[in-house]
C-alpha cells in the first residue's frame, strides 16, 4: 500500500505539472487569437488593475498556470484515488497515467473545437453579450473566450472518461484473474 500512496502523490504532482503546462500554452494560443481578451478582461480579472507590465505574453502564460494548476490537482486526486483500487501498483500507474494523458488529449481536442465554435458560431451571434465597451475585435474576443470555456468542459469530459478508462482496466484485470484461476482449477 505504501507504494500506491507514493504513486498517488506522484500522479497528483504530474497532473498539476501537465495542467500548468497546458494552461501556459493554451493562453499563448488564445493570446494570439485575441490580445484584447487579456488586456480588457483576463489581466484585470487576475490582478484587479489595468495591465501595465512589459511582458504581456508571459503574463498571459502565468495566468494560464494560475487558471489550471488547481484543476490538475483535482484531476490528479480523483484519478489517483480511483487508481488505488487497481490490484497492483504497476496497474495503478498504467491506468492512472493513461487516464491523465487521455484527459489532456480530450481537453486539447475540445479546446480546438471551442476555437471553431467561437469563430464560426458564437462570434456571429447578434446577442447582447456583457463585453468590455472598448473592444476593437469582438469576434476574436468571443473566439478566445469560447476556447477557454470549451477547454474547461474538455477537462470535465476528460475526467469522466479517465475514470471510465480506469474502471475498464480494473474490470479487465479482474476477468483475467478469474479466467486464470478457472483454468488452473480445471487442470
Amino acid at each position: 500500500m505504501a507504494k500506491k500512496i507514493g504513486l498517488l502523490i506522484l500522479i497528483i504532482f504530474l497532473s498539476i505539472i501537465f495542467a500548468s503546462i497546458y494552461g501556459f500554452l493554451h493562453n499563448q494560443i488564445s493570446y494570439s487569437i485575441s490580445t484584447e481578451y487579456f488586456t480588457e478582461f483576463k489581466f484585470e480579472q487576475f490582478w484587479s488593475v489595468k495591465y501595465t507590465l512589459d511582458f504581456p505574453r508571459m503574463s498571459a502564460g502565468l495566468i494560464g498556470i494560475a487558471s489550471t494548476w488547481w484543476f490538475g490537482l483535482l484531476i490528479g486526486l480523483i484519478i489517483g484515488i480511483v487508481g488505488l483500487f487497481q490490484p497492483t501498483a504497476k496497474i495503478m500507474w498504467k491506468s492512472s497515467f493513461g487516464a491523465i494523458i487521455r484527459i489532456l488529449g480530450i481537453a486539447i481536442g475540445i479546446g480546438i473545437a471551442g476555437i471553431l465554435v467561437g469563430q464560426f458560431l458564437i462570434s456571429n451571434l447578434n446577442a447582447n453579450w456583457n463585453l468590455p465597451a472598448e473592444l476593437n475585435d469582438r469576434k476574436s474576443f468571443l473566439t478566445a473566450g469560447t476556447m477557454h470555456n470549451f477547454s474547461y468542459l474538455g477537462g470535465v469530459i476528460g475526467l469522466i472518461y479517465g475514470i471510465i478508462y480506469q474502471l475498464k482496466i480494473k474490470k479487465a484485470n479482474a476477468q483475467q484473474r478469474t479466467e486464470l484461476k478457472n483454468n488452473y482449477f480445471l487442470r
